[in-house]
């Protein structure tokens, strides 16, 4: 089963659920799509999951796809499942800035996600992911220490915008 996640965002993401709209998978189709107005056919579609039947999905998942959030990776990681992620872009009006762009980029260095920057190569990366391997997380003090920095100075930005 492939899952299938915008996270809780309020921001529509139907760019990264057209793909799955225009190339269905040929296998079982999960989509937690919030309030994207895609429906992709011949996927089980619902609005939102609550936490426990998130986690239960992605521990039945093949693989995980989702946009690049915080909650959404360490979730799937969590529950064992290196996600293929797709960043929430500003120039979409799928965010209010580009920070998923960084995070996606540094997890990826880490090992820890598959970045895809354009939908569009979403395939690729569903072809190399054959089966859900067990994923295994160690400390990694340092990753943790940065991650924590990169949270902060994005919710303080976040805060300190006029109207946030």
């Amino acid at each position: 089963m492939i899952l299938v996640t915008v996270g809780t965002n309020e921001a529509p993401f139907d760019r990264l659920l057209h793909v799955f709209e225009v190339s269905p998978p040929e296998e079982e189709l999960l989509v937690q799509h919030g309030p994207s107005s895609i429906r992709p056919p011949g996927a089980t579609c619902v609005d939102y999951l609550p936490y426990d039947e998130l986690a239960e999905a992605i521990r039945r998942a093949r693989v995980v796809v989702t946009h690049a959030g915080v909650g959404s990776i360490m979730t799937a990681l969590a529950n064992g499942n290196r996600p293929v992620v797709v960043p929430r872009l500003r120039r979409f009006g799928e965010a209010v800035d580009d920070h998923q762009v960084e995070l996606g980029h540094r997890l990826h260095e880490e090992g820890l996600v598959t970045l895809v920057e354009r939908p569009e190569d979403i395939g690729a990366a569903l072809d190399a992911t054959t089966s859900a391997r067990p994923l295994e997380l160690g400390p990694d003090r340092r990753l943790v220490a940065e991650l924590v920095d990169f949270v902060q100075a994005h919710s303080r930005a976040q805060h300190l915008r006029p109207g946030a």
